[in-house]
C-alpha cells in the first residue's frame, strides 16, 4: 500500500503536467513521451501491486526504488518548470520586440536552452531504465489482478456512493453524537448548579476518545448559553504563545457577547499586563463560561489563570486534556473530573452504522450485519477509529470487500495492541484506500498548522492551485473540489468546525491524531514539510512548505533548497520580523503557490513579478498598499486574494492575466451597520478581458466598467460597489448574459442613490445569493424568478410599501437579512417562507410590529430584531414556531425591554425561559431562547 501511495503523489502530477504542457514541450517531445510512458507504467504496477490480497508493507529494496523514482519525478518537474520559465521570458520580450528582431536576439539562446532540457531529459531516461526493466518487473504483477478488481468492485461503484454522499452531506448537521448523554448530563449539571464560587471541569482521556465533541456539544447548546452572560472558546495545544492567546480570547468574548471592541484598542500593540487587565476587568463582573481544549501541561494553567478571575458570579472553566496529571491537579477553586471511557459496543455499533450506511438511514442491511460487529470489534470503543473505518466501508458494498478489509485488519492488530496503535493502524487503511486525488487533499491538511481552523473556500482553492483537483467534464474545479472534502469529512479524516444556517460547510480542521499520522507519511515521501522558522530549510528535495513563525528573526534558507520549493504557506504565531516577509529569495523563481493571509507584510518584494509559475498568491489581512505594476508578468497566476488588505486600485497591468480565474478583493468598514460597510477596489475596465476569470469580488464601477461588463459571461461572483442609477441598463443587460451567476452583490454610490434594476427580464438560472444595498422604490418584478435563492440581503432599501408577498414564495430562500430596508411600522408574514431559518431586522426606524401566522416560517431557527427603536412588543405568533430556538433583541425601545423582564414568569409559560445579557438605560440586550434539551 505504501509503495501505490508514494509514486502515486509523486508521478501523477508530473504526468498531468507533461500533457497539459504537450503543445509547448514539442521540441523535447521524444524524450518527454518516454518518460511518460515511464511513469505511467511504474504507478500502474505499484497500482496493481497495491491491490492484491496480503500486499500491506514493503521491503527495504522496494522503499528504495520508490525513493528513485520520487527523485526523478521531481528532476523531470524541475526541468519542465525550467524550461517553461524561459518560454515565458521568451513571451515577455515578445511583447516588446518586433518579430524580427525576436528572432535575431532569441533564436540562438532558444536553440541552447531547449537542447541542454533535451539533454537533462535523456540522462532522465537512461536512469530510469537502470532502476527499472519495465519488460521485467512490471508484466509479474499485473497478470492475474484484473480478475481481484472485478471481484472487489469497480471504480464505478465508488463514484456512484461519492455522488450520492456528496450535494447532500454538505447540508446536514453533523450526526456522530453517539453515547454521550450521561457524561452531558454530568457536565451540564456541574456548569449549571447553585454554586458561586468559579469551578474548574475537566474532560480527561485519550486522543480520538471524543472529548472535544463531547465538550463542544455542550458548549453550544442554547440551555449553556443562556445561562451565561459570556462565553469564549480556545485551544491551546501543545505549543502556545500565551499574549496570543488573551488575545483571541477578548475578541471572541466581545463577539460573542454583541459588544464592539474599542476602535482605540490595538489588541496587536497592547502588552501582556494591558492584555490581562483588559480580560480581567471584562470578566470579573460577569458569570462567565471559557472552555480550554487541548491542554498538555500544569504550566499552562499558571500562565492563563491570572486573567480568569475567581469571581463569585457562578463562572465556570472547562477544559479537555489527554493528561491524567492535568486533570487532577488542585486548581485553587472546586474542582470537577470526568474520565472519559470507549464507547460500549452497541453504542460503537450505532456510530458505525451511521457513517458506513449514511445513504440508508444508518440502517445495516441484514447481510452485512455480522460482517459489521467483527469489523466494530476491532475499533474497541475508539469513536474516532469506528467513524474512519465507518467511512471507509461506506463505499463497499459487497461481502468479499468487507471480508478483505476485516482480514487486513485482523493481520496486523493483536489483543496487546495500545489504543493509539489501533486507531493509527485504523485511520492509516482509510487513507490508503482513498484515490490518488485525495491522498493528495488529505495528506495537504497537515501543512496547517495544529488545530488550525480553515475556511472551506481557502481550503478547495489551495488544493485547486496545487493541481490535485482532476479535471472532470462539465464540472468546474470547485464542485470537484468540493467533492474531495465531502468524501473526506465522510470518511472521518477532516472534522467539521462550523456549519452556516443553511447547513452548508463554512469551516474545518483535522484532527490532531490524524495530522501526525499524515505528517509522518508526508514526510516519507517528501510531500510536505514544516518549520518554525528558527532552523535553516534543509535541500532534502521537499517540495511544500509550512512556516510557523514564532520568533522575531528567521533564517534563510539555502538557494539550492529553495530552488525546490513549489509551495510556501506562512503562518505567524507571535510578532515576526517584517523584514523577513518584504524580501523573497532569489531561490523561489519556480514557486506556484505563496500564502501569506495574516503576515506582517505591508510592502511586497520586487521579485514577486519573476515568479511565472506562481498560481495562487494570498495576501490576505496584510498591510499590503499596493501590488506591482507589472503584475501581469505572473501569467500563469488563478487566484488573487487580497482581502481586507490596504489595496485600493489596481493598475493596468492586471489585464494581463489571461488565466485569472479569482479576484478577490475587499474591505470592511470597523462598524458593519453604516452605508459604507464594505469597499472594493478601483479595476481597469478593460478587465473584461480576462474570460478565464470566474469570481471578481469586489470592485468599485469607475469609467465604462459597467458598459464592458456584458463580455464577462462567465461569472460565477460578481460584487460591484458605487452603482450608479444611469448604469442600470448595461448592468441589466450584463446580468442578463451571466448564466453562471451564483453571487451577486450590487451597492450604490451613496445611500440616496437607487439601487434600479428594473431593466433586467429576469434574473440569472443558478442565482443563490443577492445582496442589493441602496435605495429601492419598489422589490423588483424579477424576484418571483429566483427559484434557487438561498441567501437575501436588502441594505438601506427604505421600500415604504409592504414588500414581503414578492419573496414570501421563493422556494429556497433560507437567510433574509435587512438592514434599514423598510420604512413601514408593521411587517406581516402572513404565508410562505417554507425554508426561511433565519431572519434579522436591523434598523427599521419606524417598525412597531411584527405578525407571523400560523403555518408561516414552520423552519426558523433564529429571528434577530436590532436597533428598531419604535418597536413596543414582541413578534406576534412566534412562540407558535416548532424549531425556533433563539429571539434576540437588542437596542430596541428601553419600555418593551422593560416589559419583558417584569413578564418574565408569564412568558415561561410558552418558552423555557428569558435571559437578561445586558442592560443600561436605554440600550438593552435580552437573549429570549426555547429549547428543547
Amino acid at each position: 500500500m505504501e509503495l501505490s501511495s508514494a509514486v502515486d503523489l509523486i508521478t501523477g502530477k508530473v504526468v498531468s503536467l507533461i500533457e497539459h504542457e504537450a503543445s509547448l514541450l514539442t521540441k523535447v517531445g521524444a524524450e518527454i513521451n518516454e518518460i511518460k510512458l515511464e511513469l505511467k507504467a511504474m504507478k500502474a504496477f505499484l497500482d496493481d501491486a497495491d491491490r492484491r490480497p496480503g500486499v500491506v508493507a514493503s521491503n527495504e529494496t522496494d522503499n528504495q526504488w520508490v525513493e528513485n523514482v520520487r527523485d526523478i519525478a521531481y528532476e523531470v518537474e524541475d526541468v519542465i518548470h525550467e524550461f517553461m520559465y524561459h518560454f515565458n521570458k521568451q513571451q515577455q520580450w515578445r511583447s516588446k520586440l518586433s518579430s524580427f528582431f525576436l528572432k535575431l536576439i532569441h533564436f540562438p539562446k532558444n536553440l541552447l536552452v531547449s537542447h541542454r532540457v533535451a539533454v537533462k531529459l535523456q540522462r532522465i531516461n537512461k536512469r530510469i531504465k537502470s532502476i527499472a526493466k519495465r519488460n521485467q518487473r512490471y508484466r509479474v504483477f499485473c497478470c492475474g489482478s484484473r480478475k481481484f478488481n472485478e471481484q472487489i468492485g469497480g471504480e464505478n461503484d465508488r463514484n456512484n456512493w461519492v455522488k450520492n454522499l456528496s450535494e447532500s452531506s454538505l447540508f446536514h448537521k453533523d450526526d456522530d453524537l453517539v453515547g454521550i448523554d450521561k457524561a452531558q448530563r454530568e457536565l451540564l449539571g456541574w456548569l449549571m448548579d447553585q454554586e458561586l464560587q468559579r469551578t474548574m471541569t475537566s474532560v480527561v482521556g485519550m486522543g480520538g476518545l471524543g472529548k472535544t465533541t463531547l465538550v463542544a456539544n455542550t458548549f453550544n447548546k442554547q440551555v449553556v448559553k443562556q445561562h451565561f452572560e459570556c462565553c469564549a472558546w480556545i485551544t491551546v495545544s501543545q505549543q502556545y504563545v500565551v499574549t496570543d492567546l488573551f488575545k483571541s480570547m477578548i475578541k471572541e468574548l466581545h463577539h460573542k457577547s454583541k459588544e464592539i471592541i474599542d476602535k482605540a484598542i490595538n489588541l496587536d500593540s497592547m502588552s501582556y499586563r494591558e492584555l490581562v487587565e483588559a480580560l480581567v476587568n471584562f470578566l470579573e463582573p460577569r458569570r462567565y463560561l471559557i472552555v480550554i481544549d487541548d491542554v498538555w501541561s500544569i504550566k499552562f494553567w499558571q500562565d492563563i489563570s491570572i486573567a480568569l478571575p475567581a469571581n463569585t458570579n457562578g463562572s465556570r472553566i472547562l477544559l479537555t486534556t489527554r493528561m491524567e496529571d492535568v486533570a487532577s491537579f488542585e486548581f485553587g477553586a472546586v474542582n470537577h473530573k470526568h474520565r472519559l471511557k470507549p464507547l460500549p459496543f452497541d453504542e460503537s455499533l450505532t456510530l458505525f452504522w451511521k457513517k458506513a450506511f449514511v445513504g440508508k438511514g444508518g440502517q445495516c442491511p441484514p447481510y452485512l450485519v455480522s460482517s459489521a460487529r467483527k469489523l466494530v470489534a476491532k475499533c474497541e470503543g475508539l469513536p474516532l477509529a469506528i467513524v474512519a473505518l465507518g467511512g471507509l466501508m461506506a463505499s463497499k458494498n459487497s461481502i468479499s470487500e468487507w471480508n478483505e478489509v476485516y482480514n487486513n485488519l485482523n493481520r496486523e492488530l493483536s489483543e496487546n495492541d495500545t489504543y493509539f496503535e489501533r486507531l493509527k493502524y485504523i485511520s492509516l487503511l482509510s487513507y490508503f484506500d482513498l484515490s490518488y486525488s485525495l491522498k493528495q487533499c488529505f495528506l495537504y491538511c497537515c501543512i496547517l498548522p495544529e488545530d488550525y481552523v480553515i475556511k472551506r473556500k481557502r481550503l478547495l482553492r489551495l488544493w485547486i492551485a496545487e493541481g490535485f483537483v482532476e479535471p472532470i467534464k462539465e464540472a468546474i474545479p470547485e464542485v470537484v473540489a468540493e467533492r474531495y472534502l465531502t468524501e473526506l469529512i465522510g470518511r472521518g479524516l477532516i472534522q467539521v468546525v462550523r456549519r452556516s444556517g443553511s447547513g452548508r460547510l463554512k469551516e474545518c480542521k483535522m484532527h490532531d491524531i490524524l495530522r501526525e499520522f499524515a505528517v509522518s507519511i508526508s514526510k516519507s515521501i517528501k510531500f510536505v514539510a514544516k518549520s518554525d522558522g528558527k532552523e535553516e530549510i534543509e535541500d532534502n528535495g521537499i517540495r511544500r512548505w509550512s512556516i510557523e513563525a514564532k520568533g522575531k528573526e528567521m533564517k534563510a534558507a539555502s538557494k539550492a533548497a529553495l530552488s525546490r520549493v513549489r509551495s510556501l504557506l506562512v503562518f505567524t504565531v507571535n510578532e515576526t520580523s517584517k523584514s523577513f516577509f518584504n524580501r523573497l529569495p532569489s531561490g523561489f523563481k519556480l514557486i506556484s503557490v505563496l500564502d501569506l493571509e495574516d503576515t506582517p507584510i505591508n510592502e511586497l518584494p520586487y521579485e514577486l513579478v519573476n515568479l511565472f509559475n506562481l498560481r495562487y498568491l494570498n495576501l490576505t489581512r496584510t498591510q499590503v498598499k499596493e501590488l506591482p505594476k507589472s503584475i501581469g508578468r505572473l501569467y500563469n497566476l488563478q487566484f488573487l486574494i487580497l482581502k481586507e488588505t490596504q489595496i485600493k486600485e489596481l493598475s493596468a497591468g492586471i489585464v494581463q492575466l489571461k488565466n485569472l480565474r479569482y479576484l478577490v478583493s475587499y474591505r470592511f468598514n470597523v462598524n458593519r451597520g453604516v452605508f459604507d460597510f464594505g469597499f472594493g477596489v478601483v479595476v481597469p475596465s478593460n478587465i473584461c478581458l480576462l474570460t478565464n476569470l470566474q469570481v471578481l469580488a469586489a470592485v468599485e464601477a469607475r469609467g465604462d466598467f459597467i458598459k464592458q461588463l456584458s463580455k464577462m459571461t462567465q461569472l460565477t461572483r460578481l460584487n460591484i460597489a458605487n452603482f450608479k442609477e444611469t448604469d442600470e441598463k448595461n448592468l441589466c443587460f450584463a446580468v442578463a448574459k451571466m448564466i453562471y451567476l451564483r453571487y451577486l452583490l450590487v451597492k450604490s454610490c451613496n445611500q440616496d442613490e437607487k439601487v434600479k434594476m428594473d431593466a433586467l427580464e429576469s434574473a440569472p438560472p443558478v442565482l443563490e445569493k443577492l445582496w442589493l444595498a441602496g435605495k429601492l422604490d419598489k422589490v423588483p418584478h424579477w424576484f418571483n424568478s429566483l427559484d434557487k435563492l438561498t441567501f437575501l440581503c436588502l441594505h438601506w432599501s427604505r421600500l415604504s410599501d409592504d414588500f414581503l408577498p414578492h419573496i414570501q414564495a421563493l422556494p429556497n430562500l433560507g437567510h433574509f437579512d435587512m438592514l434599514n430596508a423598510y420604512e413601514g411600522d408593521r411587517l406581516d408574514f402572513l404565508e410562505g417562507f417554507q425554508k426561511l431559518k433565519i431572519i434579522r431586522i436591523r434598523a427599521c426606524p419606524r417598525l412597531k410590529e411584527i405578525v407571523i401566522n400560523d403555518g408561516v416560517m414552520p423552519g426558523l431557527h433564529e429571528l434577530t430584531i436590532t436597533d428598531c427603536h419604535e418597536f413596543a412588543t414582541l413578534p406576534q405568533g412566534w412562540e407558535s414556531l416548532p424549531d425556533l430556538n433563539q429571539v434576540a433583541l437588542y437596542n430596541l425601545s428601553p419600555g418593551l425591554i422593560e416589559k419583558i423582564w417584569r413578564s418574565k414568569r408569564v412568558d415561561q409559560r410558552k418558552i423555557t425561559g428569558i435571559t437578561l445579557s445586558r442592560q443600561e438605560g436605554a440600550e438593552a440586550v435580552f437573549n429570549i431562547t426555547r429549547w428543547s434539551e
